[in-house]
């Protein structure tokens, strides 16, 4: 196979990630809404895909940066490493979708591109010279957010509830709902905008990755049709929705108004938008999950259904080496057949 064919595999796998990112995430995105029946499931995809899209426009491609150079040694990756990664982040995927937890799709992409680097580097330098496949880079941030992240989450919409309640304090529970049926089409759109900021940035460093690797690039950069193509893949990924996912994270962590819902999406948007001005690759999932557990604990702790929340902690927790180790066995074969690789 030739440079440019692979490099074009490649990047046309990355793509169908991001798709798969889509309609994994799409449940983060439009759970609240439907949950509380503000939007039908249709009517909150659609509406979710296209604040996904219009995220294209703002931020820059800090995320991207992080993602493509931060993590690993780019002496050392291939496009074969990258198409390694991108497989393993995928078959993670759809093994937790199939399974109906919301795990992050961002850091199974980076445990994935994280392994294959690892494994490439166990073939240059002998099984003690793994680690060598990674760099400190930008590694203690981004994991000190996946236990960040849904705190922030909790916190934020726990206070987000206590301002909502003293505000309306002489209002009844229907009149509340009455105006944050409303309110909480703002922040549907505002967490579907944050989405669509850091995800798609995610795909656009691993294809930029690529393109470095294959010599295609002069300097790692983001191109400008890598942008809108991440941005249009992960919004058509929203459309077809995620069916599975929408209803753990919607019903059976706990049940939502729209109060409730309002206060989740929009502490989730919040705790999302500031890493991702900081540069930073960050789960959705794990802010969108944190802060619907601040909601049902705000109403009592036992309004939680912690077990469910429980499974969705250990799913967070086995995402970056599970990936890693689908994404090292897929470089070990790929390997096999192209010693080059």
């Amino acid at each position: 196979m030739s440079t440019f064919s692979l490099v074009a595999l490649i990047i046309g796998i990355a793509l169908i990630f991001d798709f798969i990112n889509g309609f994994h995430d799409s449940a983060n995105s439009i759970a609240t809404v439907v949950a509380t029946r503000v939007l039908s499931p249709l009517q909150a995809v659609a509406w979710a895909a296209f604040f996904n899209f219009v995220a294209a426009f703002t931020f820059g491609t800090a995320v991207a940066d992080t993602v493509g150079k931060g993590f690993v040694d780019l002496r050392i990756v291939t496009p074969y490493v990258v198409l390694a990664g991108v497989i393993g982040a995928i078959v993670w995927d759809l093994i937790t979708w199939w399974l109906g937890l919301p795990t992050s799709s961002s850091h199974a992409l980076i445990g994935g591109y994280a392994g294959a680097t690892m494994a490439r580097a166990a073939f240059l330098y002998g099984f003690g010279g793994t680690i060598r496949g990674l760099i400190l880079g930008s590694w203690p941030r981004t994991l000190a957010f996946i236990v960040l992240s849904p705190m922030i989450g909790l916190w934020l919409s726990y206070t987000l509830m206590i301002m909502v309640y003293w505000l309306f304090r002489k209002a009844t529970p229907a009149k509340m709902d009455r105006y944050f049926r409303k309110l909480q089409l703002v922040s549907a759109a505002a967490f579907s905008f944050a989405h669509g900021s850091n995800d798609a940035q995610k795909t656009m460093g691993i294809i930029a990755a690529v393109l470095f690797s294959a010599k295609y690039l002069p300097t790692m950069h983001v191109p400008v049709w890598v942008i809108f193509s991440a941005h249009a893949a992960i919004g058509l990924g929203t459309l077809s929705g995620g069916w599975r996912i929408v209803r753990t994270m919607g019903g059976r962590i706990t049940r939502l108004k729209p109060r409730g819902g309002f206060c989740a999406e929009t502490a989730a948007a919040l705790s999302i938008l500031f890493p991702t001005y900081l540069g930073l690759p960050v789960s959705t999932t794990h802010a969108i999950a944190g802060a619907i557990t601040g909601v049902g604990t705000f109403h009592r702790v036992k309004a939680v259904r912690w077990g469910i929340a429980r499974n969705i902690g250990w799913a967070w927790v086995l995402t970056i080496p599970a990936a890693a180790v689908i994404a090292w066995v897929v470089f070990v074969v790929i390997r096999a057949f192209v010693p080059e690789a």
